[in-house]
């Protein structure tokens, strides 16, 4: 049970994409952890001169070593694991979760968000963090509690797929964007391809459920993660787990096909664990799981389906 880091460099990141052809820059086995620097941004969204702000020098690399970048979260990996194979799940443990830099930002983009008819121009705003405190000032002057975590975080996708944008949440994980997700919770990915392919980015600071404007607190994170191998599980869907709750995830370009599909996930999850009937775990589902809208922005929309711990097992 190794421990590792993998640092935030031009050869160890890709920009804005998944494909399981992408070969591992890290190979580690089960049980170890690895020590992930991920990085945020790009040239027209660093802090203006002057500003105090300073951008990490990885990130400066990164940017430097892709000329022209508009778009795309900068994703660290993929790093592999020794043993894991198609129908596996991978189980990453989120252990810890450290800013990366004293500032982070938000933006708005023309034909992006939740409501791009109502805001059709670019505005980008700057936000100072504390990391002492861990809390981040916005620009006018109010102070929030940061809450970190990483907005994508998946495994490479079914060969099938070839190479896919970064941007839209699958099967693979990638960017699901759940706030939920933070330091002391565990994420479950169905494995695609040998070695699984793990890859983690666009840090958040901070987020409201349906990150409606677009982007959440965007900011360089470093993660630590521990690696577990789940054999031959036949899992299809991401699922996770806080220290208090179970969470199942529907993901959609329609939103009701994504809350029916967080629903279906939750209801098989409370079938696979109890002796309940599908009609007793439906009308539990009524009673006792809270399904929060997770995104509204990433094309495939998202659903999460919260059981709290003790209610059933």
């Amino acid at each position: 049970m190794a421990f590792h880091t993998l640092r935030a460099a031009p050869e160890t990141t890709r920009a804005g994409v998944f494909s399981a052809a992408f070969p591992p820059v890290l190979r580690i086995a089960p049980g170890d952890t690895v020590e992930v620097q991920c990085v945020s941004g790009r040239a027209e969204v660093l802090p203006p001169a002057g500003s105090g702000m300073m951008a990490p020098p990885e990130l400066a690399a990164v940017i430097a070593a892709n000329p022209g970048a508009t778009t795309g979260h900068i994703l660290t990996g993929p790093i592999a694991i020794e043993g894991a194979e198609p129908g596996d799940t991978l189980e990453v443990r989120i252990e810890r979760i450290e800013p990366g830099a004293d500032w982070g930002y938000t933006m708005i983009a023309p034909l992006a968000g939740t409501l791009p008819e109502d805001f059709p121009d670019f505005t980008l705003m700057h936000s100072a963090v504390d990391r002492a405190r861990g809390t981040c000032t916005l620009p006018w002057g109010t102070e929030l509690a940061l809450a970190p975590f990483f907005g994508v975080m998946g495994v490479a996708p079914p060969p099938a797929f070839g190479r896919i944008s970064s941007k839209e949440p699958r099967v693979h994980g990638g960017n699901l964007d759940n706030k939920e997700l933070q330091a002391g919770s565990t994420l479950y990915l169905p494995v695609h391809v040998p070695g699984a392919n793990f890859s983690v980015g666009d840090g958040h600071g901070v987020q409201g459920d349906g990150e409606v404007c677009v982007t959440a607190l965007e900011m360089c994170l470093t993660g630590t993660f521990t690696f577990a191998l789940h054999k031959a599980t036949g899992q299809r869907m991401p699922r996770a787990e806080t220290p208090t709750h179970y969470i199942a995830m529907g993901l959609n370009e329609d939103l009701d096909q994504a809350m029916k599909q967080a629903l279906r996930e939750m209801i098989a999850f409370i079938c696979s664990r109890t002796n309940l009937s599908r009609e007793q775990a439906y009308a539990f589902c009524s009673l006792a799981v809270d399904f929060h809208v997770t995104q509204t922005v990433n094309g495939e929309k998202g659903v999460h389906g919260m059981l709290r711990k003790g209610l059933l097992f």
